[in-house]
């Protein structure tokens, strides 16, 4: 069997905090979503190991993170957590999270630019100064992008090839609509090799026989070796069952070599997230 790290799921308490809990249609998800939870739906899904990465712009959320990678057993491999971005401090704040129980498995930020009003929010001069300070640190960088922000996106990347970049959901193309823009897009990040994407999110987007070529497209633009699977547990859910998503990613990648669909099951998320974390550029 296939070795699965899950390169993108979230963790939630709303007694504690509330991410994007409030919005329309997310009831069926407002519940808490904590290590125990996790545990039964690694072992339903057969998942070895996971990144867990942040939902809200608070240092707390990644410090409680970190905590329960700790507490983890090493299901959880590393955080994706979250900075300001904008601050003077960036270095500091990722050294504090750093020296924190549980720090060690910091291995990279966030941020939501899809939420920022401004489409062009990636190209002032404070974000790319604290996106470049992630890169110096050793960690590496979740774009979290829709239309609006793809061009800024890919010119942060253009301008930044230092920095290790990983383009959530595949940028949340419009699996129903006109994909042209996006494939241009897409094969555009795909000539720069510091840019990485994840097979996530898609099934919340369209339907199975519209989301394949997507997923067809990003292993020919990207090849597997900087492809990674995630299930965007638990917020795919709201469309399709964990155990569903990850029987279709097994679909999906069915004609690849063995070698391949280990990397786009673990090997991809590993060498990004985890071989080099830490390490200074």
């Amino acid at each position: 069997m296939t070795v699965r790290l899950d390169a993108h799921h979230h963790l939630w308490n709303p007694t504690r905090r509330r991410p994007f809990l409030d919005s329309p249609g997310l009831a069926a998800i407002r519940g808490p979503y904590g290590l125990p939870e996790l545990r039964d739906v690694a072992e339903r899904c057969d998942i070895d190991a996971t990144i867990l990465v942040q939902t809200i712009p608070d240092e707390a959320e990644t410090l409680d993170f970190l905590e329960l990678a700790a507490d983890s057993a090493g299901l959880v491999a590393g955080v994706v957590g979250w900075v300001d971005l904008t601050g003077p401090d960036v270095p500091d704040r990722l050294a504090a999270l750093r020296r924190a129980r549980g720090g060690a498995q910091l291995c990279g930020v966030r941020h939501a630019v899809q939420a920022e009003p401004d489409p062009n929010w990636l190209d002032r001069t404070d974000v790319r100064r604290g996106i470049a300070e992630i890169g110096r640190s050793g960690l590496t960088y979740d774009l979290l992008v829709k239309p609006p922000q793809w061009d800024a996106a890919l010119r942060l990347a253009r301008d930044l090839p230092e920095v290790d970049l990983v383009v959530d959901h595949a940028g949340n193309p419009p699996v129903a609509g006109d994909l042209r823009p996006w494939t241009r897009w897409l094969t555009a990040l795909a000539e720069l090799p510091n840019v990485y994407v994840k097979l996530s999110g898609l099934l919340g987007l369209g339907p199975v026989d519209e989301v394949l070529p997507v997923v067809d497209h990003l292993l020919s633009a990207f090849t597997p070796w900087r492809v990674m699977a995630g299930s965007d547990w638990p917020v795919c859910e709201l469309s399709t069952p964990a155990e569903a998503v990850w029987h279709i990613h097994e679909a999906a990648t069915v004609g690849l070599a063995a070698a391949e669909r280990a990397a786009v099951f673990a090997g991809t998320a590993s060498a990004f997230y985890l071989s080099s974390a830490g390490r200074p550029r």
